[in-house]
């Protein structure tokens, strides 16, 4: 289940990509339009600034800002960076990996097995999702309802 940090993450990176070229943007903005408590949001900026996914800028006319043009910024990598690795335990983590105690063989357990194809399917989904990605599916809703997309 994701996380309210995540959650909140997520949602002020894609608020902030529908700024991008527009300057930089308030916290206390970000924070009333997307409703995510200020101080909490203080520090999830503050950690996806200090790794590289966002800049600020201090002063009159600063605020927060995506670094990077939106469609190169992923939602991995964002949730990454508040959460730690994708991976729903820690044996099948490719950054984080700790041996199950309990596990007498890794190689036919059959949890194992089952979460390895959980991460990979996770994995797969946010590192081929960027902002501009997100941004584009909610242009393409109608009326608050998503758009039908038909994939062959």
């Amino acid at each position: 289940m994701l996380s309210h940090k995540s959650k909140y993450a997520l949602k002020a990176a894609i608020a902030l990509a529908r700024e991008f070229g527009q300057g930089p943007v308030l916290i206390s903005d970000i924070a009333q339009r997307e409703r995510i408590p200020r101080k909490f949001l203080e520090l999830i900026l503050l950690e996806l600034r200090n790794k590289g996914i966002l800049q600020s800028r201090k002063g009159k006319g600063g605020g927060y800002f995506v670094a990077r043009e939106p469609a190169h910024v992923t939602l991995g990598e964002i949730l990454r960076v508040v959460e730690g690795p994708l991976a729903p335990i820690p044996c099948v983590s490719k950054t984080a990996y700790l041996r199950c105690l309990d596990c007498r063989d890794e190689n036919t357990c059959g949890v194992r097995m089952v979460m390895k194809d959980v991460r990979d399917a996770t994995a797969r989904i946010l590192d081929s999702t960027t902002l501009a990605d997100v941004l584009g599916r909610v242009a393409g809703s109608v009326n608050g309802k998503a758009a039908l997309t038909y994939d062959i």
